[in-house]
Formats: structure tokens, sequence, C-alpha cells
């Protein structure tokens, strides 16, 4: 059975929250099934969503987050669906300030932008890094190791029929959508990723930083940016971001041999905005553990064959000990019914 340590735990993290008048929460107890949690139907702002949780280890370094309802704090804002994917690495702090700052940061500047935008969801992650790097710094005496803890940050916002994707680090979100000529189901990569892995990247980093030749390295065979981290951008990961977080009392491992003066990683992601059409079927959410086991058509032909049986979904994810959010998408009104997320065992990115 799922301890009851545990469910407290993931209770503010995993289950979907909700606001606003016109929003109808449902039944939000959920079932409990041997170490499956799950919740087979609810409502939000936009339409229906199920949602399981399966417990992986005591250790949850990812968070994901659902908000439903005003995406502002003006009676007057935009109403929409706010998806949030959270894979830390290092430890569960900077996943968990994510899961409590990020969407507090949309609303204000989506407030003082008087709608929703790409430059709105730049700013707030943006904030959201100044802010988690202020609590590095007040904690840095007394708790140093929180410089080199970070997290990838995967967000979908739903906003009067556009699609937001917002990406730092190398989780991903896949479209599929219904080619109607050959009447299948086509998979659709919507996100960048940030991943040393690709030559992409590696070159992005030596223009950044082309008087440094050990930018990246590879190191057992993986790329790695200054032979210690495989994405380029994240929230948190102080220590290649400030110079005075790469210093003692910060473990050895962490401390680079040479002093740097700018930004080694950057917090700002790459957005994507686009129209939602009735061939959008559904999107996956996912963090790269899914992805190094499966091909985009592969995962989505998994939640095409079974659109309906969350459960079943949730332990086939499970089996590739993956970090995963579905998506189903329904015209152009109903954009959300199925939302399913499976814990990883610890790995650093």
């Amino acid at each position: 059975m799922v301890s009851t340590t545990f469910l407290k735990l993931v209770s503010p993290c995993w289950k979907p929250s909700f606001e606003g008048e016109n929003s109808n929460r449902g039944d939000v107890s959920g079932r409990i099934d041997g170490l499956l949690w799950h919740k087979d139907s609810g409502h939000h702002v936009n339409g229906d969503f199920s949602m399981a949780v399966i417990q992986a280890n005591n250790l949850l370094e990812d968070h994901s987050q659902l908000e439903s309802g005003p995406l502002s704090s003006l009676e007057s804002g935009p109403h929409g669906t706010f998806v949030g994917i959270y894979d830390g690495h290092g430890g569960p702090e900077t996943a968990r300030f994510l899961n409590e700052h990020l969407f507090n940061n949309i609303k204000k500047f989506t407030s003082e932008n008087q709608g929703m935008s790409a430059d709105v969801i730049t700013k707030a992650f943006l904030a959201t890094e100044e802010e988690f790097l202020s609590l590095v710094k007040k904690q840095w005496a007394i708790k140093p190791l929180l410089a080199s803890v970070g997290a990838c940050c995967l967000v979908g916002i739903v906003c009067s029929g556009l699609l937001y994707v917002a990406n730092a680090g190398d989780s991903r979100v896949v479209l599929g959508r219904l080619e109607k000529t050959v009447k299948q189901v086509k998979a659709v990569q919507l996100s960048i990723e940030h991943n040393a892995s690709h030559e992409s990247v590696r070159e992005e980093l030596h223009s950044l930083h082309p008087n440094d030749p050990q930018i990246v390295m590879l190191k057992h065979k993986v790329w790695r940016v200054k032979g210690l981290i495989q994405v380029s951008r994240s929230i948190g990961d102080a220590y290649l971001k400030r110079q005075e977080f790469n210093k003692e009392p910060l473990l050895a491992k962490f401390r680079l041999s040479q002093p740097f003066n700018k930004p080694i990683l950057k917090a700002e992601p790459t957005i994507l905005v686009q129209k939602l059409y009735p061939e959008d079927q559904f999107l996956i959410f996912a963090s790269d553990g899914l992805w190094e086991q499966l091909s985009n058509q592969d995962a989505v032909d998994i939640v095409q064959s079974y659109p309906r049986n969350v459960r079943f979904l949730c332990q086939v994810l499970a089996f590739f000990s993956i970090y995963s959010t579905i998506f189903w998408l329904s015209g152009d009104q109903s954009y959300f019914a199925r939302y399913c997320k499976e814990t990883c065992e610890s790995r650093a990115s």
C-alpha cells in the first residue's frame, strides 16, 4: 500500500488545483491500488481529465503541476490551463520551488501584461530563477549543497485557443495529430531540448563561450557542460550560474578550476506558440527518461491504442521507469482530458 507519508508529500504536487467560479473540482480523493494512486475522471475549466501516480522510491526529485482557471489576478484576465513538469536533479528543492512559485509568477506577469504571451512566460521563468538564486544565497552558509540542485522545466499553457510550450532542459512534449488522409495519428515534436548530446546545443555553447575550449567535454562517452551536467538550460544549478556559488564550502566535485564571469547555464526557455486544431488529439509531456526508451511515434501509438485506460497507460510508462504526463486534447474547446503521471527513480540530468 502507498504510505500515508508518501501521500502527504505528493498530494500538493500532483493533485490538480482549480480556481475561479466556473471551475468544477469534481472528486479529488482518487483511488489507491497497491503502489498506484489514480483518479479516473474529473473536471477543470476547459474539459475533463484523469490522473495517476505510481510510487517509485522515497526520494522524489520531480514534481508536476496542473492549474486550471484564472491565469492572472485580474477579473477580466484570461482563463486557461497551466501544466508544469519539473524534472529535478541533485535534490528535490528546485522542482519543489518551481511548483510553489512559477505559476504565481505567470499570473503576476499576465496581469501586468493584460494577457498571455511568450514574453510573459519568459519573464516568469527568469523571475522564478532569481528568486531561487536568492534562496541559495540566504542559505549558502548553512546549506551550500543547495547551489548544486536544479531542475529542467517544461511548461504547457492552453489559453484562448492557443498552446504555449516553454522548455528549459531536456524534457519533451509531443503532439498526437490525426492525419485524415491516412487516418493515422502522427507524432509531432513541439519542444526544443537543451542537452549537450545534440550538436546544435554544443555549437550554441561554443558560440556563447568562445574562449573556453572546455565548455563541453566528452566524459565516459557522454557530452557534458564543463564535464558536469548534460543540460545547458535549467532553473537552479546556481554553481554554474554565478561564481559566488562555485567555491568552498561547496563540494570539490562541483567546483571549477577556473573562475567564470558569465553564467555557464541559462534559465531562459525556448518557447513555441501555436493554434490548436480539431486534428490535434493529445499531448505527451515527459522528461528525458521516456524518450530514451521510446521514439515519439512509439509513445503516440501507445496512447492512441489505449486512450481510455489511464491505469494501464501508467503501468506501461512505469515499465520504462520514467516520469511523464499525458494530455488528451479533443477539438478546440475541451482541450484537456487525460492526465497521467509516474515518478521516476532519482537520476541526475
